[in-house]
C-alpha cells in the first residue's frame, strides 16, 4: 500500500509527524535536527550549479535580439508584482492593526543593517571572481555571469548550426536535475525532523502574540495569489482551479522548508511538465525570479514595519508609508534565498522610516512560521510571472496544462 503513495503525500506525513513529535516530545527533538540540516545542505549544494545551468542554457539559446523582450517582459512584472505585494501589506496592517496589545517583551537584537549603501549594493551585483562567488553562494553573481556567458554563446552560436557548449550544457543540466531528483527522496525525513525542531524548541506559545500578524501574513499571500492566479487566467484563458491545483507540491515544498533555493528544482520541473511553460521560459525566469522577486518578502516587510510602528505606538505618517513600500521592494533585490533572510532585509528598512531595529525582537520568534507564508508567494508568483511571459511569447503548452499526469510530461523530472 505505501508503495503507491507519492513523493508529495510522503513529504506532507512527514510534516505532519514532525508537528506533533515536537509538540510530544518538545526540546529533545533539537537532537535530530541534524537530519534536516544535512537534506537543506545536500539541496543547496547544486542550486549554484542548477542556476547558472538554467540560466546559460535560457540565455543561450535565446536570439540577442529577443533576450531583450524576454527580459524586460519578466523584469517589469517583478517590479509590478513586488510592489502590490508592499502595497497590500500596508493595508492589512493598518486594517487588522497586528502590534496592538502585544505584551511588552524584553527587545534585544544582534542583526544590524549592511554598512553599504544602494549604489554599494548595486556595484555588488557584478562579480569580480566568479569561483569565489560560486563558492559564497552570491545568487545575484552568479546570475549576472551565467547571463553574460549565455549572451556570449547566443552570439557565437549564430554561425553554427549546434553550438557545442550549449549541448554539453544541456546534458550537465540534466544531470544536475538527476542529482536533486535522488536528493529529493529525502525530503520527507528531512522536513520531519526539521519541523519537530521548530516545534519541539520555539514552540507554539510563541505564536500566540503575533497570531494577528501571521493571520494578516496568511489573508496577504492569499489575496495576492488570487489575484494573479485570475488575472493569468483571464490572460491566457485557462481554468484558474485547474492552475491553483498545479502549484501544490512547489507549494508544499516551499511551505516545509522555507527556502525559494531549495524549493527551485521542483518549481522548474512543475512550471515545465505540470504548467506547460516552455523551457526557454522557465529556465530564464524561475532562477532570475528566485533571486531579485520576493513578493512573500516584500508584503512581510510593509507588513513588519506597521507592526512595529504600533508596538511602540508611533503614528505613521503617509509619507512614511509610502517610503516602506518603496524600500520593501528595494530591499527585496538580491536578499538571502535561505531561511532567516527576511530579519536582515527587515534591518534595511527599519531605519529607513525611522523605526528602532530593536523591533525586529518582536517577531524574531516566529520567523520560520511567517517565513512559511514569505516563500510560498515567492515561489507561486515566480511561476506566474513566467506563465505571462510564456502565453505572451506562443510558448504555452496547452496540452500539458491539462494533462493531470506528470509522468506524461516530456523530461519530466518526476521527483
Amino acid at each position: 500500500m505505501f508503495k503507491k503513495f507519492t513523493l508529495t503525500t510522503w513529504i506532507v506525513i512527514g510534516m505532519v509527524c514532525g508537528i506533533i513529535a515536537g509538540l510530544v516530545f518538545g526540546p529533545v527533538m533539537g537532537e535530530f535536527k541534524f537530519i534536516g540540516d544535512i537534506f537543506l545542505r545536500l539541496i543547496q549544494m547544486s542550486v549554484v550549479l542548477l542556476v547558472m545551468g538554467a540560466v546559460i542554457e535560457a540565455v543561450g539559446s535565446i536570439k540577442p535580439r529577443e533576450l531583450g523582450r524576454l527580459g524586460g517582459k519578466t523584469v517589469i512584472g517583478f517590479m509590478i508584482t513586488t510592489f502590490i505585494a508592499a502595497t497590500i501589506g500596508i493595508i492589512l496592517a493598518n486594517t487588522i492593526k497586528p502590534g496592538a496589545g502585544i505584551p511588552m517583551i524584553e527587545l534585544e537584537t544582534e542583526i544590524k543593517p549592511p554598512d553599504s549603501t544602494f549604489i554599494e549594493m548595486l556595484v555588488n551585483f557584478f562579480p569580480t571572481n566568479i569561483i569565489n562567488a560560486m563558492a559564497n553562494a552570491n545568487m545575484i553573481q552568479v546570475i549576472v555571469f551565467a547571463m553574460l556567458f549565455g549572451l556570449a554563446l547566443s552570439i557565437i552560436g549564430k554561425s553554427e548550426n549546434e553550438n557545442k557548449i550549449i549541448a554539453l550544457i544541456k546534458d550537465f543540466n540534466a544531470a544536475i536535475l538527476s542529482l536533486v531528483k535522488i536528493v529529493m527522496k529525502m525530503a520527507p525525513i528531512g522536513i520531519f525532523a526539521l519541523l519537530g525542531w521548530v516545534t519541539g524548541t520555539i514552540g507554539i506559545i510563541v505564536i500566540i502574540p503575533l497570531a494577528k500578524f501571521l493571520i494578516a501574513m496568511a489573508i496577504g499571500s492569499g489575496l495576492m495569489l488570487l489575484l494573479f492566479i485570475t488575472l493569468v487566467s483571464i490572460y491566457g484563458k485557462i481554468n484558474p482551479i485547474r492552475l491553483a491545483r498545479k502549484f501544490y507540491r512547489m507549494a508544499l515544498v516551499a511551505f516545509t522548508t522555507t527556502s525559494s533555493a531549495i524549493t527551485l528544482p521542483v518549481k522548474m520541473a512543475d512550471a515545465e511538465n505540470l504548467i506547460g511553460i516552455s523551457k526557454r521560459v522557465s529556465r530564464l525566469v524561475n532562477p532570475l525570479g528566485m533571486s531579485i522577486n520576493s513578493d512573500g518578502l516584500a508584503l512581510y516587510l510593509a507588513l513588519a514595519c506597521i507592526t512595529i510602528g504600533q508596538f511602540f505606538d508611533l503614528n505613521l505618517t503617509l509619507t512614511q508609508q509610502v517610503t516602506i513600500v518603496v524600500m520593501s521592494v528595494l530591499a527585496t533585490l538580491g536578499t538571502v534565498v535561505v531561511p532567516g533572510g527576511g530579519l536582515v532585509a527587515l534591518a534595511i528598512v527599519l531605519p529607513a522610516v525611522g523605526l528602532p531595529l530593536e523591533g525586529i525582537a518582536i517577531l524574531a520568534g516566529i520567523d520560520w512560521f511567517s517565513g512559511m507564508f514569505r516563500t510560498v508567494m515567492n515561489v507561486i508568483d515566480d511561476v506566474i510571472i513566467a506563465l505571462f511571459v510564456a502565453i505572451s511569447e506562443g510558448e504555452f503548452d496547452r496540452d500539458i496544462f491539462m494533462s493531470d499526469e506528470v509522468s506524461k510530461a516530456p523530461d519530466s523530472i518526476n521527483i
